[in-house]
């Protein structure tokens, strides 16, 4: 199947000459690329700076990983039942010496594009698990750590076994490891997701499917991959105190996990009224900024330690 992308630019606001007019009708194609297949753009100025900075963005991520510059932090996950702490999401952060502290809205998708997503994701991993074994060691009560992974990860064929590598590296229970997968990247395979998330659970590898909701899959289809956890978007949760619409959606996806014995996590929890309504529907566990942003490694460990304390 082969899609058209069409970059447009306008004699003369977009240049008097061939040469101008033809560069920047192509730049405005490749914004049209990355917005989706088949799509068009007209050249706009603003998309000079844009470029410039992606340029920027993925000159300076060729050598962060060589210059230290990458960083985990780590988001507690809460039993909303019980108020203890259930788990922590390691979220990469990147701290660049030109670019400063550089939002992973905006290297992300530029690593993903060039590839270098899978020397950082496999970095994520191994720092993960191995801060995993120092605060199980240390006897702090971290039940479970949350990796995100990669759509090009995933993919690849040898991962399941890279993953089995990690766990022996880093000497890690491989009960207390959970994969995060987006629900997109699941569908977009079924045969090798079945597959992979197969190899993995074998392992003794928990998995969690990410941003729940917006891929449209349904529950029964997400059950033949031994899924344990089921992680509700943040979108309808944003919504859920004046959107019945998104209610009636996040009521019937915490119901249904329910019944088929896996768990829903919450994400993106700011407010009260949000709480209660995940409290009186029986949802498993929430993270977001009502409890606690996203924590440098010290900070975390001072929280569990708080937890192992109260508990």
């Amino acid at each position: 199947v082969v899609t058209p992308s069409v970059g447009i630019a306008l004699y003369p606001s977009d240049g008097i000459d061939a040469q101008t007019l033809l560069k920047n009708a192509d730049l405005a194609m490749y914004f049209a690329k990355r917005r989706s297949p088949g799509n068009f753009s007209y050249y706009d100025a603003a998309m000079n700076a844009a470029a410039l900075q992606r340029f920027t963005i993925e000159a300076q991520l060729r050598g962060a990983m060589a210059r230290g510059e990458f960083s985990l932090h780590y988001q507690p996950q809460f039993d909303v039942r019980h108020g203890s702490v259930s788990g922590m999401e390691a979220l990469l952060r990147w701290n660049n010496a030109e670019l400063g502290l550089v939002p992973p809205s905006q290297f992300i998708p530029v690593a993903e594009e060039t590839g270098l997503i899978l020397e950082i994701g496999e970095w994520v991993l191994r720092e993960a698990c191995a801060q995993a074994r120092r605060w199980r060691d240390q006897g702090l009560p971290l039940l479970r750590m949350a990796v995100n992974v990669s759509g090009q990860q995933f993919i690849l064929r040898e991962f399941p076994a890279l993953v089995a590598a990690i766990i022996r590296e880093t000497g890690i229970d491989a009960s207390m490891l959970e994969l995060e997968i987006t629900e997109s990247v699941v569908m977009n395979d079924e045969a090798w997701a079945e597959t992979a998330l197969g190899l993995l659970k074998a392992q003794g590898v928990q998995l969690a499917i990410d941003d729940f909701g917006t891929g449209y899959s349904s529950l029964g289809r997400l059950r033949n991959f031994a899924v344990d956890r089921l992680k509700i978007d943040r979108s309808f949760v944003a919504s859920l105190s004046d959107n019945d619409e998104d209610r009636a959606i996040a009521a019937g996806i915490i119901a249904m996990s329910r019944s088929l014995r896996i768990n829903v996590t919450a994400e993106g929890v700011e407010s009260f009224p949000q709480l209660m309504f995940l409290q009186e529907h029986d949802c498993n566990e929430a993270q977001g900024y009502l409890f606690s942003r996203a924590l440098p490694a010290d900070d975390a460990q001072q929280l569990l330690r708080r937890a192992l304390e109260s508990a």
